[in-house]
């Protein structure tokens, strides 16, 4: 693996770690204001991050993914110092917690694109299947660590503590994307400056540029227009809808109807992340499978035994087994869907592809969750479960009838 690859993503990893931290102390400070506020926080962070994503990809595109991630750390840098002090003074009014939820998400628009593109800019496409499987198993240990450390620091300091510790970690993602500069490619090159406008004018004259939101509508129409990518979007708004909420809705409320506790939900979660880190650290050791298409259609097979051993499951054992059945599943899937939608994307398009792909998952996860809260609520847990496993086996089925996944 490129030195300068692992570089970014210890920096990027330490990054994930400071703001899942962050994330829980907010959330636990917003859970004093109320169940409404701690929704109003989270709605803050998603909503800017949706509505602003495929901008955010434009601007990447434009621009170049470092100089925008370099920009947003150093914006989050200074909010979260900002927050830290506010925090100490003001303690956690809602306004606050708010105002720094937008913020989050509003640099999150623009810097998760542009943070989604740089494995293919700093990494060969025959080890990108890898160093993305790397890059979830690192997320995965963030995830898993994250709300723990977010505990600790509101014990020990409150909202400031934390905010101050993930200050540390936008400073260390600052200095290693000082340290690390990835090489524009030939393909990149040509790319950008074989673009010509409608009239005919070509690069370099005045006027030439089109605007941000034409280019970000440009990377839609593309994904759009292109076979793979067209699939393997459709692929992952199906998994983000029915895959996503099973741990993070649905578990828990299987917990409560049969009387485990909380503690089993957060078995069942944990299954889950071990799922993933397992599957997604053989990837990166091993690599993945010569077709990555066959390989997300059988982690999306794989996932729905597993939710389906949830829905079912008799006790608490049964539903952790589940649990990281479905992780496994997920992991197959995301880490070989990933090298599929990056690779496929053209040089000059990488990072509104990565935008794109954001607005699926999010839009899809808004929507299901939603209508898979509403049918618990009127059917029971345990229906609306299975309805997810079948809809993610489901999808893994009809990706095998894709001839650009499959082939893929």
């Amino acid at each position: 693996m490129p030195g300068p690859y692992l570089v970014w993503l210890a920096g990027s990893q330490a990054g994930l770690l400071g703001d899942a931290a962050l994330y829980f102390a907010l959330g636990w400070a917003a859970s004093a204001h109320g169940g409404g506020a701690a929704g109003l926080v989270l709605t803050a962070i998603t909503v800017p991050r949706t509505v602003l994503v495929l901008l955010g990809g434009a601007v990447a595109d434009r621009f170049g993914a470092r100089r925008v991630m370099l920009a947003g750390d150093a914006v989050m840098l200074g909010a979260t110092l900002a927050l830290a002090a506010a925090a100490s003074g003001w303690g956690t009014p809602l306004r606050l917690l708010v105002v720094a939820a937008v913020v989050i998400g509003t640099v999150d628009a623009f810097y998760l694109p542009a943070s989604g593109s740089m494995p293919r800019r700093l990494v060969g496409a025959g080890q990108l299947s890898r160093a993305l499987a790397l890059r979830q198993a690192g997320g995965q240990v963030a995830a898993l660590l994250g709300a723990p450390l977010g505990g600790v620091l509101v014990a020990l300091g409150g909202l400031s503590g934390a905010a101050l510790a993930d200050a540390v970690s936008f400073g260390v993602v600052l200095l290693v994307l000082l340290r690390v500069r990835p090489q524009e490619g030939r393909d990149e090159r040509e790319e950008r400056d074989g673009r010509e406008e409608p009239d005919g004018r070509g690069p370099g004259q005045p006027g030439d540029s089109p605007g941000l939101l034409r280019e970000a509508a440009d990377g839609v129409r593309l994904a759009l227009a292109d076979p793979l990518l067209r699939a393997a979007l459709l692929l992952t708004g199906a998994a983000a809808g029915a895959l996503l909420p099973v741990v993070s809705l649905l578990a828990p409320l299987l917990a409560r109807t049969h009387g485990w506790g909380a503690g089993a939900a957060g078995l069942v979660a944990g299954g889950q992340g071990a799922g993933v880190l397992l599957v997604a650290g053989l990837i990166a050791w091993r690599g993945a499978l010569r077709r990555a298409g066959v390989g997300a259609a059988a982690g999306l097979c794989s996932a729905a035994a597993g939710i389906a051993l949830l829905a079912w499951a008799p006790g608490v054992p049964a539903a952790v087994a589940g649990g990281v059945v479905a992780g496994a599943g997920s992991g197959l899937f995301a880490c070989h869907l990933g090298p599929l939608v990056l690779g496929g994307a053209p040089a000059g398009h990488l990072s509104r592809v990565q935008a794109l792909l954001t607005l699926v998952q999010s839009g899809a996860l808004v929507l299901s969750t939603g209508l898979l809260g509403v049918l618990a609520d009127a059917a029971g847990p345990r229906w609306p479960t299975a309805l997810c496993a079948l809809a993610t086996g489901a999808a893994g089925l009809v990706a095998l009838t894709s001839a650009a996944l499959r082939r893929a």
